[in-house]
């Protein structure tokens, strides 16, 4: 099955999207060609807040590796000044 980029040109944001359903939204997002932020709190698995694998930029590699454009930005969105600065 081939899989169009009827999102090329379009832009996504998704929170949370270091693993769980936030990674797989952001995925499917880049299959369909969209560039997407990838936004959370985990850069490195050192930081990571539960014992889960996934960072930010690791979900922003795989995004691009899909066709889209993965960019990682880490935001605390329960900090109303990091999500104001994203």
């Amino acid at each position: 099955m081939e899989v169009t980029q009827k999102l090329r040109g379009k832009v996504a944001v998704v929170t949370g999207a270091s693993r769980g359903v936030g990674k797989g939204i952001a995925l499917g997002l880049g299959e369909a060609g969209a560039t997407v932020y990838v936004t959370g709190r985990t850069e490195t698995e050192e930081q990571a807040t539960v014992p889960l694998p996934g960072t930010i930029h690791e979900t922003a590699a795989a995004v691009t590796a899909q066709g889209g454009k993965g960019i990682a930005v880490r935001c605390d969105h329960s900090k109303d000044e990091e999500t104001r600065g994203l």
